[in-house]
């Protein structure tokens, strides 16, 4: 209830207003006009009073309508009044409940601007029908009005026809035309041209307050009211998942420390360079920087230091390439450097002159001068190689050569360096023989329940007992069974042992999932769904329990040959995990198109837990939306698990729990486990 006062000075308004529409006292149509400054009604004839409830114009201007009104309500009347001021000609009909008295009455209303005596607009509004209206035209109308989705119908020629309350309240103007809502013209040329009913896309448009990214659902149609063409469309802003995918795709390309883009940067971007400067007949060089005795200022000074100089040794080699130059951080001390495009061999030389004396200038580190010296190898374009890969390769190996001559040089490939090759070639041969003589074994690490602590499931990891070597790491071997296409044997190998290991476990009451990698050499072999089935079948393992791990380059192209093998690993009861999530092109599009049920988190971002922090809590929130499993990798300490806790993560396997130990020992392991539990 109003205060008299109040009361009191609108009065002589109110008096000029009802002289005003003294003419439409007796109308039986319901009539009133409401006052948007006091959310009031202050004229009605007697149609509007029986409608409203009310006894009479007095008690129902004392009414407070904004009590109990929603947001919305009150952001559609806003815009009806900021529409009136700017054209007092427009008219507008919708559907609205009223609620006098609490009691519910649908009714259709046209309203109209209306002047006060004293200037200030108001609202002229006209009941059109009184009729009970269908359950369903009802509530969906309500659902157009409240809900958060901007609607807009425009016309084929791009004038709006209709907007939502949220869909009016996004646009620069209430008469804003579809053509001039894209930030971009070649986002509305697709809509256009598309021949298609329905267009969706993401685009960048422009808003009250400058521009915002929306999800776009576009869908042909008829209006209703002229049968012409029109456009029904509906937008969600998605500006927040969209910069949120964004800087995780940076941190994905990027290292966390210096911020320079990483491997995975390297082997798609500079992939790009080489084959550019490939079409225009150019030249450059690849260069592989190693920094020498890089381990004895983090054994001396300590890792911040180590830390400190890594970050240093980025900014110099940012001063130094030049516009058309690539660096990159391949991870630890390791740089490389693409230059080009370059005139010849003696141009290379000065541009490595200067960079081994801007590399080699001190530095204060803690309190004291250090100078810091490199190992350099250099591959040339076209001359060592054609490709990424193949220059990379042939740079490490010069690389490798200045280390064994006693490091702080500078070596071009060669063809004598080729016997590294050779060397590989061996160890293809010798990988033949391992595998004929069953040198190989597998082990499992087991996958622990974060909360509780129980282990919940074990990875398959390969191991290679060299009757002459020792245990030769993987990191060796199987990059090489890879380029051999031995990679196959051994996976059907690992997965065999892997199946058995299940079956004994599972003889012994414990039922654990067991994980299994899967190599993207591997992957894309023919007849791999039949021969993991049969796999299965014959050694009497159950495909529910056995997780195939992928990388995401597995996932890169989205082309139907990928989706087919996938889907029918699950069809078959096998589960799909992404392995080392986060370090390549992670994106919400895999997680919706592919049939994965479990994300892992890469151990680089275990491992610098401060600085990737919210990569790992998008990875966890990602996992949660898709009702995905998430297991991190690599965890060693007891804060990086508390860490782990907090984000609320399901799984970790890593050396603070265990390492990858025999079935035989894994099982005694789930015998203890059990007991605690019991």
């Amino acid at each position: 209830m109003r205060d008299n006062c109040k009361l009191s000075a609108l009065q002589p308004a109110v008096e000029s207003l009802e002289h005003r529409l003294a003419e439409l006292t007796r109308v039986h149509q319901p009539l009133w006009v409401y006052d948007f400054d006091e959310a009031s009604i202050v004229w009605a004839n007697a149609g509007a009073l029986s409608l409203w409830q009310a006894e009479s114009n007095q008690e129902l201007s004392e009414r407070d309508l904004a009590t109990g009104m929603t947001p919305v309500v009150m952001m559609r009347l806003q815009q009806y009044r900021q529409d009136f001021i700017r054209d007092e000609t427009a008219r507008f009909r919708e559907y609205w409940t009223l609620y006098p008295n609490g009691d519910p009455q649908p009714v259709e209303v046209l309203f109209s601007a209306f002047r006060r005596d004293d200037g200030r607009m108001s609202m002229f509004c006209e009941a059109q029908g009184l009729e009970r209206l269908d359950n369903d035209a009802l509530r969906s109308s309500q659902a157009l009005m409240h809900t958060s989705v901007m609607i807009t119908l425009y016309s084929a020629s791009g004038e709006p026809l209709y907007r939502n309350p949220a869909a009016r309240a996004s646009v620069r103007a209430s008469d804003e035309k579809l053509q001039d809502h894209f930030s971009e013209q070649s986002a509305m040329q697709r809509l256009v041209r598309s021949r298609e009913p329905e267009v969706n896309l993401v685009a960048s448009v422009n808003v009250g307050n400058g521009s915002r990214w929306h999800d776009i659902s576009a869908r042909r149609c008829l209006d209703a009211v002229s049968g012409e063409s029109a456009w029904l469309i509906s937008e969600v802003d998605v500006s927040q998942l969209k910069a949120t995918q964004e800087r995780a795709h940076f941190l994905a390309e990027h290292d966390t420390l210096t911020g320079l883009p990483n491997r995975n940067h390297v082997s798609v971007v500079l992939e790009q360079r080489i084959v550019q400067m490939n079409a225009r007949g150019e030249q450059g060089a690849l260069i592989f920087i190693d920094l020498d005795h890089f381990k004895d200022i983090n054994d001396s000074l300590g890792h911040e230091a180590g830390d400190g100089l890594l970050v240093e040794i980025a900014r110099r080699l940012r001063c130094l390439v030049g516009d058309t130059d690539s660096i990159a951080r391949l991870g630890g001390d390791e740089f490389l450097l693409l230059m080009g495009p370059l005139t010849d061999k003696q141009s290379v030389e000065g541009r490595i002159r200067e960079l081994k004396h801007c590399l080699s200038e001190p530095m204060e580190l803690r309190g004291r001068s250090v100078r810091v010296t490199a190992s350099i190898g250099v591959s040339l374009f076209p001359a060592d190689g054609s490709n990424i890969n193949e220059l990379m390769r042939r740079a490490d190996l010069a690389m490798y050569h200045v280390k064994e001559l006693g490091r702080n040089e500078v070596a071009y490939f060669t063809d004598e360096m080729s016997e590294a090759v050779d060397r590989r070639i061996n160890l293809e041969s010798e990988l033949m023989v391992a595998l004929q003589e069953e040198q190989f074994s597998v082990c499992f690490q087991p996958r622990v329940d974060v909360q509780t602590g129980a282990i919940r499931g074990a990875e398959a990891l390969v191991r290679w007992l060299h009757p002459e070597r020792g245990m030769v790491s993987p990191a060796d071997f199987v990059p090489a069974c890879e380029d051999s296409g031995l990679i196959g044997e051994l996976g059907k190998f690992v997965l065999t042992q892997a199946v058995l290991a299940q079956r004994q476990w599972l003889d012994s009451g414990h039922r654990l999932k067991v994980s299994v990698n899967l190599s993207p050499v591997q992957f894309v072999e023919e007849t791999l769904v039949e021969d993991f089935i049969e796999i299965v079948h014959v050694n009497g393992g159950d495909p529910r329990l056995l997780e195939l791990e992928i990388t995401e380059s597995v996932l890169l192209g989205n082309d139907q040959a990928t989706v087919g093998k996938l889907q029918s690993l699950v069809n078959h009861g096998f589960r799909i995990a992404i392995d080392d999530f986060g370090t390549g092109y992670s994106n919400l599009s895999y997680l919706h198109r592919y049939p994965i049920s479990c994300l892992k988190i890469d151990r680089s971002f275990i491992a610098q837990l401060d600085s990737a922090q919210p990569i790992i809590e998008l990875i966890i929130s990602m996992a949660r939306l898709f009702d995905l499993d998430v297991v991190a990798e690599g965890v060693e300490t007891a804060s990086q698990l508390q860490a782990l806790k907090a984000h609320d993560c399901q799984e970790y396997q890593g050396f603070f729990y265990a390492g990858a130990v025999a079935p035989s020992v894994l099982a005694a392991m789930l015998d203890c486990d059990g007991e605690v539990a019991a």
